[in-house]
């Protein structure tokens, strides 16, 4: 199954793909994996871009690995 939501004040496109035993969520944010800095806390990932804009959005569980490539932050779990 996937599931949308939108995060920070731009309303970036975030999307949860859920599976059996995991989930994965991910956001193309735009910019170089150098300008993302990432944080989980508790149910919330909390995402900082360019040290100015941050987002924020749910996390359905358990989280295994954060990843960013090229501007991609890949967020795996467990259910």
């Amino acid at each position: 199954m996937v599931r949308q939501q939108y995060a920070g004040e731009d309303e970036r496109f975030v999307r949860r793909y859920d599976y059996e035993d995991e989930w994965v969520i991910a956001a193309d944010l735009g910019v170089g994996d150098d300008h993302l800095d990432v944080d989980v806390v508790g149910e919330t990932a909390i995402v900082l871009v360019d040290e100015e804009t941050e987002l924020e959005f749910e996390v359905p569980g358990s989280v295994e690995s954060v990843d960013t490539n090229n501007g991609v932050l890949v967020v795996r779990g467990t259910q």
